[in-house]
């Protein structure tokens, strides 16, 4: 199977409206840039985007919802992105917040074949709404299901032809659990390399689980949030 593509219009080429798809990365950090600008430029509608954050106004998901193309977010993070409030206030959006711990689970379960699991996490607030309860050890805990995609994007450091990738420090976050959990597994690589290449020790996912991959270019890394302490004047 020929998983190398020409570049990320290709590798979501067939990404139809109304899709489920999961985006790796972590604010800023690993996001897959390149794919998510193309998905920008196609057009694509009605997206359910499952994301740890939804990027800022403009750059990473906040391109996707500055064009209307993402009717809901499954996120557990969404704090620096105005556009981002203001449809969710507007009525514009739907939201699933979920906390940050139960998102990783129900990602990492759909790759492991698990279809749910039990989590204290929410009990007792709005996302109890509607979910089984049980009691563990006397402790109320909520049913989770573990969440699957269409298709899954990530961004590595490194990758081969086969698939397999590595990724750099921080920017693995939510990137190796999302491509066990996607239909369709993208991933975009700074530097794409011959089978061979790679340390077996040091992949993080196998390249059974990615059916396309890319060189991507361009990369801006940004950060999302840049704090410095002010200077004493008199210093």
């Amino acid at each position: 199977m020929k998983k190398q593509v020409s570049g990320a219009d290709d590798a979501i080429r067939d990404i139809p409206d109304d899709a489920v798809i999961m985006l790796g990365g972590f604010g800023l950090c690993g996001i897959p840039e390149n794919c998510i600008e193309a998905l920008g430029r196609s057009g694509i509608r009605r997206l359910t985007c499952i994301s740890n954050n939804a990027g800022v106004d403009d750059f990473g998901l906040g391109i996707l919802l500055r064009t209307r193309q993402i009717k809901k977010m499954i996120s557990s993070y969404v704090g620096e992105n105005a556009e981002f409030e203001r449809q969710l206030l507007q009525g514009e959006l739907e939201v699933d917040l979920v906390p940050q711990g139960t998102l990783a689970t129900r990602i990492q379960m759909a790759g492991m074949g698990i279809p749910a699991f039990f989590t204290p996490a929410g009990y007792g607030t709005e996302i109890a709404v509607g979910k089984e309860v049980r009691i563990f050890d006397g402790k109320p805990h909520l049913m989770e299901y573990a969440l699957h995609a269409d298709f899954a994007i990530v961004k590595a450091w490194r990758g081969d032809t086969m698939g397999n990738l590595v990724f750099r420090k921080t920017t693995r976050n939510f990137s190796t659990s999302m491509a066990k959990a996607g239909n369709i597994t993208i991933a975009e690589v700074e530097e794409l390399v011959q089978p061979g290449e790679l340390d077996p020790d040091e992949i993080h996912v196998a390249g059974i689980y990615v059916h396309r991959i890319f060189q991507g270019s361009n990369y801006q890394r940004r950060i999302e949030r840049r704090t410095v302490r002010l200077t004493d004047s008199r210093s």
